[in-house]
């Protein structure tokens, strides 16, 4: 079932939201060579704690982080460790939730550490301006294959493969909500967008081919060709004309430029 919110319940949305938006911007802060992944996991909890919400991640079907680090062919769902140390040239996913008022904030931003290659800087900037192609379809009247359809066009005309098995969702008083939101499709199929939908759009995209292994954790996926993967995130809610952004990559951005 697809549940449409009100404004008054959008409004609650776009605070967990928020509170996302600035815990990525926190641990934009301190990536960098020689830093833990579960340094990061520590800091995002702490930040989401100390402004009223909980990890929406952390316990979720068992999994045992605040936030979701992938590093450079980890598509997503890394689980943060000790063990994971960030070396110059590396990409991070960092995926985070936050739970406040009864509801779900959700959103995805890949980092470079340090010096990172051209062509992978450049698959970057693609994943996260194929986010922006997407929502630009997801507007009232429209259907998801039109979203899918944007992302899959504008990735794959620059030779980069979209992940299939993992898609984008519903977001609100569950983490996870109907409909399911993939980056790939064709225009005019799928569930008909309608005002007061709410959902997270997340294209997954790889520099080789689109096929994923799931690692032995039961969480971590990671591409088959061991090549990197850009992930970026942003909750929305449908409206008539431009989607309404719920989260926000500025504070990222006032720290670490775009990319």
């Amino acid at each position: 079932m697809i549940f449409l919110k009100s404004d008054e319940e959008i409004e609650l949305l776009r605070i967990s939201n928020q509170i996302v938006a600035k815990t990525l911007a926190e641990v934009a802060k301190v990536i960098a060579p020689g830093v833990t992944t579960a340094q990061l996991d520590k800091l995002a909890e702490e930040f989401i704690r100390d402004n009223g919400a909980v990890p929406g991640f952390k316990g979720y079907g068992g999994f045992p982080g605040s936030i979701c680090t992938s590093v450079n062919d980890q598509v997503v769902h890394g689980i943060p460790s000790d063990k994971v140390v960030l070396q110059d040239g590396d990409i991070i996913s960092v995926d985070c939730g936050a739970y406040i008022n009864g509801f779900h904030g959700d959103s995805a931003y890949t980092f470079c550490v340090g010096n990172v290659k051209p062509e992978i800087r450049e698959l970057l900037r693609a994943t996260k301006e194929s986010l922006y192609k997407g929502i630009e379809q997801a507007q009232e009247g429209k259907r998801l294959g039109d979203v899918g359809n944007a992302i899959q066009t504008y990735c794959e005309s620059r030779g980069y493969s979209v992940v299939r098995e993992m898609i984008g969702h519903g977001v609100g008083r569950s983490l996870h909500e109907s409909p399911e939101v993939p980056n790939y499709g064709r225009k005019g199929n799928g569930p008909m967008l309608k005002s007061g939908m709410t959902i997270a759009i997340e294209p997954m995209i790889n520099l080789g081919s689109r096929h994923l292994v799931f690692e032995k954790d039961g969480w971590t996926t990671r591409t088959l060709d061991r090549k990197p993967s850009a992930h970026f995130e942003h909750s929305v809610a449908i409206r008539k004309g431009k989607a309404d952004i719920l989260s926000s990559f500025e504070y990222i951005e006032q720290i670490t430029g775009t990319i």
